[in-house]
């Protein structure tokens, strides 16, 4: 009977590790939720270890519904990982054209341009 609670218990900590990271990326806390991902599948590793018998229907029920609930916080957080990596994508295409930028106009950077005929 403990091995069944302990293994529900990873199911719910799952769950609140789900929401935490769900929250970091609204948040735009983007490198603490790298950091939780490491737990996040430790996590999983260990459900796949320690599964809950299925004479158990109650807590499988249980396990069930908050997979439900952790693959919604997946999908959302996926569509948010994409909106994050669009922007990236955008802000590292600014930068290059900035490069170019400096890099072209840079080359003049030691000519003095003095218009020639200012009384015309």
């Amino acid at each position: 009977m403990n091995t069944i609670n302990s293994s529900l218990t990873l199911w719910h900590n799952l769950y609140g590790l789900s929401k935490a990271m769900l929250n970091l990326a609204h948040e735009g806390k983007w490198d603490e939720l790298i950091e939780h991902e490491v737990s996040y599948v430790k996590l999983v590793e260990n459900i796949a270890k320690n599964p809950i018998p299925l004479e158990q229907t109650r807590q499988v029920e249980e396990a069930r519904q908050l997979l439900h609930k952790i693959l919604e916080n997946e999908a959302q957080l996926k569509g948010l990982l994409q909106e994050r990596m669009t922007e990236l994508r955008k802000l590292i295409g600014q930068t290059g054209t900035q490069k170019s930028i400096a890099n072209t106009y840079g080359k003049f950077s030691h000519d003095i341009l003095i218009p020639t005929n200012l009384n015309q």
